[in-house]
């Protein structure tokens, strides 16, 4: 491609995307804007909660608005997934699933409700220690995951929320 061809299409691109209806969702007039310290998140009551509350709260803020409330479970279980001549569980598979509610603290009415679900993996053949934290880093990405999964949704949606 020529540098000619190159320069119009890069300069092009923004004035496309414009016009399409292109805006970014954080953007100035971005919809996804109205939940930025707006969605005030359930205390949580169990590590994962804590780590999908703390990923949450870093995208979106802390809440101090107080216009939606989220609430969630959270729902954690290991399924072994490679076992040696030995019979001995060497990797797991970590399966999550989120069941979530936005409502609208003026009227507390759910506005949007649905699930997020995922796997991660780790491996057990190591020794114990190195096992522990193998198995507490898998489930702190996991919840990094499913906290991104209810993130997309939530923005997704946010043109379509009560203002």
């Amino acid at each position: 491609m020529s540098s000619y061809n190159r320069r119009f299409v890069l300069l092009g691109l923004p004035a496309g995307l414009a016009a399409c209806g292109f805006a970014p969702a954080y953007g100035p007039r971005g919809a996804a804007q109205r939940l930025q310290n707006a969605v005030l998140v359930d205390a949580p009551d169990s590590r994962p909660g804590y780590l999908l509350t703390r990923h949450i709260e870093d995208r979106l803020g802390r809440g101090e608005r107080q216009v939606y409330g989220l609430s969630y479970s959270v729902n954690l279980r290991e399924e072994a997934v490679a076992i040696s001549r030995t019979n001995v569980t060497t990797r797991y598979n970590l399966l999550g699933n989120v069941k979530y509610a936005l409502r609208d603290l003026r009227s507390n009415a759910v506005v949007l409700s649905g699930q997020a679900d995922n796997f991660t993996s780790y491996s057990a053949s190591g020794t114990t220690v190195a096992t522990q934290a193998a198995e507490r880093d898998a489930e702190a990405r996991l919840m990094v995951i499913l906290a991104d999964q209810i993130l997309n949704r939530l923005t997704a949606e946010a043109g379509k929320l009560p203002a």
